[in-house]
């Protein structure tokens, strides 16, 4: 760690220092998710890094640690409607918003991964490759990347000719030909080149399968489910908890 990520990291163990990160801006299918985490200094969580870097294994141990001993922590999405209305970027920003402002207690700055930061209540800061040099968003990026990976698998059991629980809606080779082959689902982002490409062509929005499966139902509680019950959990386990 360098001089300046060390005052910075320094910084959060004096005030309330939110790290913020997201998970999904890439793929060509489901929701962008954000989230946003308060270390608590006094119950440190060893190996914390940028999830992209971890073993599965590893970063859903890592979810657990950070979710017992985080100070605060909430994960929150901007759906496939609001990409496609917004663009990526604002929607990235929209879901970072979202988590950082379902924190309990507030936090009086926010250390954003990425070089853009989203309209907050608090004063931010955009650190290129922040979750690699600071704790506080490797936690961030490990609980954006767990939600996002679960909301992905459970949209798969709703589109399993897709394969989402595989390549998590990323443009991999096996995804491009699903998308030929089957046409793009309503979990596509309509605005993305290559399903834009499928739509120009005709091809049908597929919706579930598996005997009367609502899918678009489906992708809309997990959006929204999901969310819901990590910041009510975030809240809760501020609230009560002993400081």
């Amino acid at each position: 760690m360098n001089a300046d990520a060390g005052a910075v990291t320094a910084a959060a163990e004096v005030e309330l220092v939110a790290g913020v990160d997201e998970a999904g801006r890439g793929p060509l299918a489901g929701p962008v998710v954000a989230a946003a985490v308060l270390l608590d200094p006094r119950r440190p969580i060893a190996g914390l890094a940028d999830s992209k870097t971890l073993s599965a294994a590893r970063r859903a141990a890592l979810e657990a640690e950070i979710k017992n001993r985080a100070r605060a922590w909430a994960v929150a999405a901007a759906a496939v409607e609001e990409i496609d209305q917004l663009n990526i970027l604002r929607a990235t920003l929209l879901a970072m918003r979202r988590a950082v402002t379902a924190l309990r207690p507030r936090p009086q700055r926010a250390l954003v991964d990425g070089n853009r930061l989203p309209d907050l209540p608090c004063p931010a800061q955009a650190i290129v490759g922040g979750d690699a040099l600071h704790p506080v968003i490797s936690a961030a990026s490990i609980l954006a990347k767990q939600s996002r990976d679960r909301r992905m698998r459970a949209l798969a059991r709703a589109c399993p000719q897709y394969g989402f629980e595989r390549h998590k809606g990323y443009p991999t080779r096996a995804h491009l030909e699903a998308l030929r082959r089957h046409g793009a689902s309503i979990h596509h982002r309509r605005s993305f080149a290559p399903v834009k490409r499928v739509l120009e062509i005709g091809v049908d929005i597929v919706g579930g399968v598996d005997g009367g499966v609502d899918a678009h139902a489906a992708a809309a509680e997990t959006t929204v489910t999901e969310t819901t019950v990590a910041i009510a959990t975030a809240t809760v386990a501020t609230e009560g908890r002993p400081r």
